[in-house]
């Protein structure tokens, strides 16, 4: 139903991207929308994941540098029958992590250092397996269309007057107004939509990878709760990316139900503890430590008895 539901978001996207393109410039500015929509997913799809990750200053880390977090990635991938994503590591005090990549065999994983420095190794393997559902749903790719349609939408109201032709092959004015108002409002409803509906697919996979979906639960809870008043500069600098986050990295304004680019974290720990009776019985993931033992890179020693990444590591 997920899939269905995000197939349908995404074709009413490319059909509102394609008729802004007919209203503004006829059969002539849909031909236009429909090339310049092909092309930038073109782009995208070869070039998103490195994009991103330069965006957020990602840094690459491996077995070597981080050997519990690297470690709790590739246990995961084999639960999950993936190939092993590149591992990341974000230098900023906010816990989140974000997977992206074109398909499995192209894939990345990253985490805050607030993340790995806070949460606990059952917690982290949560998060992680939710992440690592995104990559296995192929819900990056997904969303990376769904940003770029969005992104494309955006453009072509900004430049509506430039694409809406001269004297009488002009739109109606009012017409116009409207697209460059309400195109990008219905395009942004639509792709935060979509990230909703992925994240609740992602979440419910992510348990079963774990094979607890309370860690998953616990984890969100306090995300949710840490990140609070906790800025991460390079998602306010690039707030079309805050949807790849597992949990929104944005300072919330004041019509953020309206515009909310995840589900309320209170429903989706509702339906993962609703899971746990029939599905919290799965294999604790290989080397986990006791409960409430922190898990991330050999570092520095923080005061839960984890560790975060040295500054020239990775």
């Amino acid at each position: 139903m997920n899939a269905l539901r995000t197939g349908i978001l995404l074709a009413a996207m490319t059909g509102l991207f394609l008729a802004v393109g007919f209203v503004l410039g006829g059969e002539g500015g849909l031909m236009i929308a429909l090339l310049l929509a092909l092309g930038m997913n073109f782009f995208a799809y070869w070039n998103s994941a490195n994009m991103v990750l330069r965006m957020h200053n990602a840094r690459v880390v491996t077995r070597a540098s981080a050997p519990e977090y690297y470690g709790l990635v590739e246990d995961l991938a084999k639960r999950a029958g993936l190939p092993m994503p590149q591992v990341y590591v974000i230098e900023t005090d906010q816990p989140n992590a974000f997977a992206t990549g074109r398909s499995p065999d192209h894939a990345a994983v990253a985490a805050t250092t607030g993340l790995l420095r806070r949460l606990s190794r059952e917690e982290l393997a949560g998060v992680m397996a939710h992440e690592l559902a995104h990559i296995k749903n192929r819900d990056t790719l997904t969303m990376t269309v769904a940003a770029t349609i969005a992104g494309a939408i955006g453009f072509l109201a900004n430049f509506a007057m430039l694409f809406g032709g001269r004297g009488e092959n002009r739109p109606n004015p009012i017409a116009m107004i409207l697209i460059m108002i309400l195109a990008p409002m219905a395009a942004g409803l639509v792709q935060m939509a979509i990230s909703r509906t992925r994240e609740y697919s992602a979440d419910r996979d992510g348990a079963a990878i774990c094979g607890h979906p309370r860690w998953l639960a616990g984890a969100l809870m306090k995300i949710e709760q840490l990140a609070r008043g906790r800025v991460m500069p390079t998602a306010e600098h690039n707030p079309a990316s805050a949807h790849m986050f597992i949990i929104n990295p944005l300072i919330k304004g004041g019509i953020d139900n309206l515009f909310r680019t995840h589900p309320k974290t209170e429903e989706r720990v509702r339906r993962l503890l609703a899971m746990e009776g029939g599905q919290g019985t799965g294999s604790p993931v290989s080397g986990s430590r006791a409960q409430g033992q922190a898990a991330a890179p050999a570092g520095r020693r923080t005061r839960r008895g984890g560790s975060v990444p040295s500054a020239g590591s990775g």
